[in-house]
């Protein structure tokens, strides 16, 4: 599965392929697509670090793990593919930019004109069982994202991470690089939007953030 990662973070996570965890972790995962209806397609499990390329990125959303309804996960976290039906999360994130930035509300839930421009779309965990959320929780991979985001915080190009709920959140102990921008607001999700992520302005900030430091800001507008 890992031929789908970008020669960049081949090289830059060549030492987590190689521990005990991690061999592990791919029995486990090859185990279930075999077993059981697994999300994303198994093609797709390594998406967000095949594009784009590590030395691009300039803004880190962080999710949880990948929708887990039929046709829905596509390796991207929040992002759907263009014909399916737009998450409840991802429509509240869409009204938010539409109050931040007054973008119109999109009418699909494709993300990667964000990721072209920049925009690492990760989960902390990269599988899951059909209709059972959270299922593949503690089997591995949140020890090979925390990898990814230490990487990212020894980055010496400015990031922004956008850290949405309390699970995303707790990465932030890991982010201790003067270079980045952390941003923390609570999950977009209808039980927690409410509380303030609806009001964060996360991509107005993220952008006068990249504009301080002399990068192009992110088009944040989905068409």
């Amino acid at each position: 599965m890992t031929h789908k990662i970008n020669s960049e973070w081949m090289a830059a996570l060549s030492n987590e392929f190689n521990k005990s965890y991690f061999k592990t972790l791919m029995d486990f995962v090859e185990n279930a697509y075999k077993t059981k209806e697994v999300f994303p397609p198994k093609d797709s499990v390594f998406n967000a670090l095949n594009r784009p390329s590590l030395k691009e990125i300039k803004v880190v959303i962080l999710g949880q793990d990948p929708y887990h309804n039929t046709n829905q996960a596509h390796g991207y976290a929040f992002s759907v593919p263009k014909n399916e039906k737009i998450p409840p999360s991802l429509a509240n994130i869409y009204k938010e930019l539409e109050v931040d930035l007054g973008c119109p509300i999109p009418t699909h839930g494709n993300l990667l004109k964000w990721v072209d421009q920049g925009v690492l779309l990760l989960n902390t965990v990269l599988t899951v069982e059909a209709h059972q959320a959270y299922s593949h929780r503690k089997k591995g991979w949140e020890q090979f994202t925390d990898a990814i985001i230490q990487i990212l915080n020894n980055q010496s190009s400015p990031i922004v991470f956008l850290l949405w709920g309390k699970p995303a959140q707790e990465k932030s102990k890991m982010l201790n690089n003067p270079n980045h921008l952390i941003l923390k607001a609570p999950h977009p999700s209808p039980l927690s939007v409410y509380r303030g992520f609806w009001g964060c302005r996360h991509f107005s900030k993220t952008n006068a953030f990249l504009e301080s430091k002399g990068l192009d800001p992110i088009d944040w507008c989905i068409c």
